[in-house]
């Protein structure tokens, strides 16, 4: 169940500094997924951002529920005479189709998707570690996640934080920013390899388009100095499955079954 009360996407994806934030996410996800191969790759939410775009998986999907359908906004299908839930509408793209159904209970099999991209889900979902384990599950192994968040720890984390207190956010989550480093803890023990991080977006957290481009020159600054202060991170991992090793019998093992196997010879007759 998720909720967008506080501020919704549509009102921060036409702001200054949510254009921004889309513009850096973009052309990094671009980057990401170019070189990410299967057969099939989804995108929970925020449909604003076409983060699938570069990616050459035959079969691409994008999962929406009614809430992240607001980030767009989109327009809600209406649902069959029977009420399913789960609802699949083929897209204008060929092979590419949204699916609507509820993030914590994905209708999909077990080990059935290569890629699966999380742009900000986890932050407005009730449930996070639900739907980390729901990502484990569909994933197959060796396959791939990529998570997008705000970092808690840098000049648009306070912002948010003081904000908060007066009630007026800056950022639209609902729930507290989810800091990377216990992403990361999450998804160790879900199994999944950390494969690559980065973080951007260091601009202070302005309004306007004007004072954000005067501090442009910021950005390669924090990119080498304080690298892990960006207000943005993107987490990949990679999810590993410990397989079963058949072990021999030992040496001392084989000698006493050959002993015991060994045919006894018969009595000299007389």
């Amino acid at each position: 169940m998720l909720n967008r009360s506080i501020v919704d996407w549509p009102t921060w994806a036409e702001s200054a500094p949510g254009q921004y934030m889309l513009s850096w996410e973009q052309r990094q996800l671009d980057r990401l997924v170019s070189n990410m191969f299967g057969y099939y790759a989804l995108q929970l939410g925020l449909p604003k951002l076409d983060a699938l775009r570069e990616n050459r998986m035959p079969y691409r999907g994008l999962v929406l529920d009614t809430a992240s359908a607001a980030s767009a906004p989109c327009r809600l299908p209406c649902q069959n005479s029977s009420g399913d839930a789960n609802i699949r509408v083929r897209d204008a793209s060929p092979k590419r189709e949204t699916f609507w159904c509820d993030f914590l209970d994905l209708p999909f099999e077990s080990r059935s998707i290569d890629l699966l991209i999380l742009p900000h889900t986890l932050e407005f979902t009730n449930d996070p570690h639900r739907l980390l384990r729901e990502a484990e599950r569909v994933l197959v192994p060796e396959g791939r996640l990529v998570i997008v968040g705000f970092n808690s720890i840098s000049l648009w984390g306070i912002r948010q934080w003081i904000s908060r207190l007066s009630g007026h956010t800056f950022m639209p989550s609902v729930n507290d920013l989810i800091a990377f480093t216990r992403i990361q803890d999450w998804i160790k023990l879900l199994c999944f390899e950390l494969d690559q991080g980065c973080f951007g977006c260091y601009r202070p957290a302005l309004d306007t388009e004007k004072w954000l481009s005067r501090y442009a020159f910021i950005e390669a600054a924090g990119d080498r100095w304080w690298p892990i202060f960006g207000a943005i991170y993107i987490i990949t991992a990679i999810k590993r499955v410990q397989s079963m090793r058949l072990i021999g019998l030992s040496k001392f093992k084989k000698q006493m079954l050959t002993t015991t196997l060994k045919p006894v010879e018969a009595p000299n007759a007389l």
